[in-house]
C-alpha cells in the first residue's frame, strides 16, 4: 500500500510517500480501507519530535489520527462491526496512523460514520469533536445558561466547540479575525471579537467558562475574564494552579483518548443538522508535505483533510 512515514524527527523534509507493508489485523482490530484522513497539529510536532519522550514509538511511523473509510477486515473477537462498514475513528495515538491506504483500529473506537456526511467531513471530525466535546462538556461541565468564551473559533476544534456551546444552550462569545467574523457567527456564536482589534480582556467579563485553544499569553490573560468558581480548560498547556487558585477559579487540560461513545454522539448531532465540520482545505496524500505546512502556519479555517481512496 502506499503511506506516508517519517523514518527519523525533524522538518517536513523527513515525510515520505511510499511503498509500506499492510497492517497486521489484530483480534480486537478492524481493518479500514482510506477513504479521507485529517491533519491535526499534534501530528507536525509529532514528526518533529516534541512527544517522543511521552509517546516513544518505533520508527518508520505513519503519522495521523483521523481517519473515515470502509472496514476491509475484522478481527476474531471483533464484534458489532462488519466488513463493508463505514466507520470513522481517532485511533489510539501510540499506534501507526492514518496516512496511508489502510489503517488498523481496534473496534472499540470506531463508530458508524454520520450518515449525512461524506468520507471528507466525517474525517474532519473525530479528533477535534471528541476535543471539543471532552473540554465544553465532559471537563467544562457547560450548562444552559451559562457563558462561554472559546478563542480561536474559526479553527477546527473551535468551531466545533462553538455549535456544541449553542447546542448545550450556552451563550457564546468567541474570538477570531475580522475575516472570519461573519463565519463564526453562522456557526452561531453570540458575540464574536476580533483578536487583532479588540483585546479580549478588555470586553469580557464574568464568563463561567474559558475555553483556551491557543495557550501562552492568551491563557495568562483569561483568568481575569471569569467569574469566581468559573472553570478555564485548555489543550494547549497545563493551567497553572497556584495561578487559578489566586484567581479563585478552576484549570483544566485536555489531552484526549479515543472514544467510540462520542463520536455516536457526534454523528447523531451532525445527522440531526446541529453540527457541521468545516473543511478549510483539501490535498491528496502525495502533498502531505503542503498540508503540513498549512497546519503549521496556524492560519486554517476549520480542518485540512486529505483525499486518500475513493469510496
Amino acid at each position: 500500500m502506499k503511506a506516508v512515514r517519517i523514518h527519523a524527527y525533524g522538518d517536513r523534509s523527513v515525510l515520505r510517500y511510499e511503498d509500506a507493508p499492510l497492517p497486521e489485523c489484530g483480534d480486537d482490530d478492524v481493518l479500514i480501507r482510506v477513504i479521507a484522513a485529517a491533519v491535526n497539529p499534534v501530528d507536525w510536532k509529532i514528526r518533529e519530535g516534541y512527544l517522543k519522550e511521552m509517546l516513544p514509538y518505533k520508527l518508520p511511523l505513519t503519522p495521523g489520527w483521523d481517519v473515515a473509510g470502509i472496514v476491509e477486515r475484522v478481527g476474531s473477537k471483533v464484534s458489532g462491526v462488519a466488513v463493508g462498514d463505514r466507520v470513522y475513528s481517532r485511533p489510539d495515538i501510540s499506534r501507526q496512523g492514518s496516512y496511508a491506504e489502510y489503517i488498523a483500529v481496534r473496534a472499540s473506537e470506531v463508530a458508524a460514520m454520520p450518515r449525512t456526511l461524506g468520507y471528507a467531513a466525517a474525517a474532519s471530525l473525530p479528533l477535534a469533536g471528541i476535543t471539543a466535546w471532552e473540554s465544553l462538556i465532559d471537563k467544562g461541565n457547560l450548562q444552559a445558561g451559562q457563558s462561554v468564551l472559546i478563542h480561536a473559533a474559526a479553527g477546527g476544534v473551535g468551531s466545533l466547540a462553538v455549535q456544541l456551546a449553542k447546542w448545550r444552550g450556552a451563550h457564546v462569545i468567541a474570538t477570531a479575525s475580522a475575516a472570519n467574523v461573519a463565519l463564526v457567527q453562522s456557526l452561531g456564536a453570540d458575540e464574536v471579537i476580533d483578536y487583532r482589534t479588540m483585546p479580549f480582556a478588555e470586553h469580557v467579563r464574568d464568563v463561567d467558562l474559558v475555553f483556551d485553544t491557543v495557550g501562552g499569553d492568551v491563557q495568562e490573560q483569561s483568568w481575569s475574564v471569569l467569574k469566581a468558581g468559573g472553570t478555564l480548560v485548555s489543550i494547549v498547556a497545563p493551567p497553572d494552579a497556584a495561578r487559578a487558585a489566586a484567581a479563585g477559579v478552576q484549570g483544566k487540560f485536555v489531552f484526549i483518548q479515543p472514544s467510540a461513545t462520542i463520536l455516536r454522539e457526534l454523528a447523531t448531532l451532525a445527522d440531526a443538522g446541529q453540527l457541521r465540520p468545516l473543511i478549510g482545505a483539501e490535498f491528496g496524500l502525495e502533498r502531505i508535505a503542503e498540508a503540513h505546512a498549512l497546519s503549521e502556519s496556524g492560519r486554517t479555517v476549520g480542518k485540512i483533510v486529505l483525499h486518500i481512496g475513493k469510496p
